[in-house]
């Protein structure tokens, strides 16, 4: 069916960016928002998935979504950064647009980073001033929520969350949202300078439903149910794959010739994706990922191509498995996770 010419196309190979065809996780969205807004069980959540898996998207919706209440305020921070600066920048921003925020007499000076008291300046540290401002917002009723994406193990992250930790101890209304990769995630969760974070619950992302990605399709494209199942078939849930096939797809619906349409994919997913997860890899893994040449490849299989013992093999497996490379649908077989791994791959250097 031909697309009308004032239609924009719904789908974004942009990450972390809403986009207007957006298949929503429910269960994990409630889950959060439901245990921020009612209950004091946790106020930290993590985040893990793979790349493309749609952690900053899952991040960001629940952001806007909280944002949408007045009793919320939302602070974004960037994990590249100094976060206790950059949590005392962003939050003295939240000053200037909070009307009477400050006990009467204080007030934040950018220039000299301090507060000041009517009109004299003092210097101050980043905590302080956090602190200060924290109140103010506690006094207003606010809860403040903190995302921060891709979070990695350094020492601005132990200073930051240590200082949270005090702040969750004092009771300020604070939350937080932290998304990463397996082993960021796992890294941080195990250093003994932040054992509370092993205590925070953690969400892992799995596949999109293939059920809502082919309804999707279906609509957008006027597909047929088999077409759309066939197309949402190719994605295998994977969050980007299912955006980037529906952008290509969307781009020759006039003529969307298959052959063309998957070699474009498999670019994009080799550009965007692929090519940056076989690069942290090491050289057992790979050769592992290479044997698993069809879904429900089994363990011989696998064992046989790489002259793989099968202790070595379940290390190895189980390893695949936690970085999402692999899934495992019955005891002794695997299959590649992610759509097209396998015909990309195979292009790559050993």
């Amino acid at each position: 069916m031909k697309k009308a010419d004032n239609k924009q196309n719904p789908f974004t190979l942009t990450f972390g960016k809403l986009p207007d065809s957006f298949i929503e996780r429910y269960e994990n969205t409630n889950k959060i928002i439901d245990t921020f807004n009612n209950t004091s069980v946790s106020q930290t959540y993590l985040i893990e998935g793979i790349r493309g898996s749609g952690k900053t998207v899952l991040m960001t919706h629940i952001a806007k979504e909280l944002a949408k209440s007045e009793e919320w305020v939302v602070v974004n921070l960037n994990s590249t950064q100094d976060l206790l600066e950059d949590l005392a920048l962003r939050l003295s921003d939240i000053c200037e647009t909070t009307p009477n925020l400050l006990e009467q007499g204080f007030n934040i000076t950018i220039a000299g980073f301090g507060l000041g008291v009517n009109g004299k300046n003092e210097s101050v540290n980043n905590v302080s001033i956090i602190k200060r401002i924290l109140t103010g917002l506690k006094n207003k009723k606010k809860k403040i929520l903190i995302t921060i994406d891709e979070v990695m193990q350094n020492q601005s992250m132990r200073v930051f969350a240590s200082e949270f930790q005090i702040l969750l101890r004092e009771d300020y209304p604070v939350y937080l949202i932290m998304t990463g990769l397996h082993k960021n995630i796992h890294d941080i969760q195990n250093d003994p300078a932040l054992t509370f974070l092993l205590r925070s619950p953690k969400i892992k992302l799995g596949p999109l439903s293939i059920f809502q990605i082919t309804k999707n399709y279906r609509s957008i494209f006027d597909l047929t149910d088999k077409d759309a199942d066939k197309l949402a078939g190719i994605t295998k849930g994977y969050a980007f794959a299912y955006q980037a096939l529906g952008a290509i797809y969307w781009d020759n619906q006039d003529n969307p010739d298959m052959d063309t349409i998957l070699e474009t994919f498999d670019n994009m997913l080799d550009d965007f994706v692929y090519n940056k997860i076989w690069e942290t890899c090491t050289k057992k893994d790979r050769e592992f990922l290479m044997a698993v040449t069809h879904d429900d490849t089994s363990t011989k299989e696998i064992c046989d191509s790489v002259k793989m013992k099968l202790n070595s093999y379940s290390k190895y497996r189980d390893k695949l498995l936690q970085q999402e490379l692999i899934v495992s649908g019955q005891h002794g077989y695997v299959s590649l996770a992610l759509p097209r791994f396998y015909e990309i791959a195979r292009n790559y250097k050993m």
